[in-house]
């Protein structure tokens, strides 16, 4: 492979906001692997945020980046899997797998699809230092015609049909949008551009802890709701506590501790099978093929409200955010009844 920018490459990243800003380039903000392509006429390198590399996790992709992108050419985008007409964050991160077989029936049976939305270079021209517009023209000059798995992304610079893309993406599984000065060039790893996200809170109950990789201090707090059931499962975890903070957790929560954890609703977590039908902590993760032990179970009688985005499924998408403790509310009184719901949108509708 010889390109005018080689992998690996980081992508450029963006900085929370509150608002949208005025006066911008405007996208969705896509709920899936962000993907940098490097394709050199038949070698091909498909490289996640960290560098990592995922051809072999996504088939399909492969075969039509070869069809279908320019010959020689670096294009940032995002790998995402639809699934009853909205993104679907738990069916793409099946595809980490390390048995071939497996990923190649999930190639067939839930094919990924590549939202391209950035050019880096095209034939022997590198476009780091061109600004946004240029490289937006050359980008969709580039893709002209292209068919899925591979789309274009839509952009506007109109400020209101940003607003508007913000309130009905998210029923397909966007998470807001993303804000691109008009002059930005490339620049990898920097944080120039502004994303909006959807903020929400709601009150969890507080079934435990895993501790921090600098000693014995919280490291984050895990979070549950009960179904309808009567069952307690796992949500999410809120984190970013400071050093002084996570010290303080511990003598905290040291009543509530339960050890051995005998009758905790989660106490079956370190049986595999369990997770099939609860939501525990310490599942296995698809990206290291490891389990995380190091959790201390709480009995669950503290409640506290904290901030999230959006929900992918029955959990938080994304870490949570600490608000404060809530003594008034009793845990049972914490289920999903009170999360609100998007109204429903078809991504299909947004790729068109």
């Amino acid at each position: 492979m010889d390109l005018p920018v080689m992998p690996p490459v980081k992508p450029m990243l963006a900085k929370s906001v509150k608002k949208i800003p005025p006066g911008m380039q405007y996208e969705a903000k896509w709920d899936g692997f962000r993907a940098l392509v490097h394709r050199d006429g038949s070698e091909l390198f498909i490289g996640s945020r960290t560098g990592k590399p995922l051809v072999r996790y996504f088939p399909e992709l492969a075969e039509a980046f070869t069809d279908r992108l320019p010959e020689r050419c670096v294009i940032d985008g995002e790998i995402v899997i639809e699934h009853d007409g909205r993104l679907d964050f738990d069916r793409l991160t099946e595809r980490i797998h390390p048995a071939a077989s497996r990923v190649r029936m999930l190639a067939e049976t839930t094919p990924a699809r590549f939202i391209a939305f950035d050019l880096l270079a095209l034939g022997d021209e590198s476009f780091l230092d061109t600004p946004l517009t240029e490289r937006r023209a050359v980008l969709e000059s580039a893709l002209t015609g292209v068919e899925p798995p591979v789309h274009l992304a839509p952009a506007t610079t109109d400020v209101t049909v940003a607003e508007h893309w913000f309130e009905q993406y998210e029923g397909a599984g966007l998470d807001g949008v993303i804000a691109k000065p008009l002059d930005l060039p490339y620049r990898p790893d920097a944080r120039l551009m502004y994303k909006i996200k959807h903020e929400r809170t709601a009150d969890v109950v507080v079934a435990g802890y895993r501790l921090h990789k600098s000693g014995p201090v919280v490291g984050s707090l895990l979070l549950g709701l009960y179904d309808d059931g009567g069952a307690l499962q796992h949500v999410g975890v809120c984190a970013a506590f400071t050093a002084k903070r996570r010290a303080e957790l511990v003598g905290e929560l040291e009543p509530l501790r339960m050890d051995p954890p005998d009758g905790h609703p989660w106490a079956a977590w370190a049986d595999e099978a369990a997770h099939e039908s609860s939501r525990l902590p310490g599942a296995q993760s698809r990206w290291t093929g490891k389990k995380d032990l190091s959790w201390v179970a709480l009995r669950p009688e503290r409640v506290c409200e904290v901030g999230y985005d959006h929900m992918e499924g029955d959990r938080f998408r994304h870490t949570a955010q600490f608000k404060r403790w809530r003594p008034d509310r009793t845990p049972e009184s914490c289920g999903y009844a009170q999360l609100e719901e998007p109204v429903s949108y078809d991504l299909g509708a947004i790729l068109s």
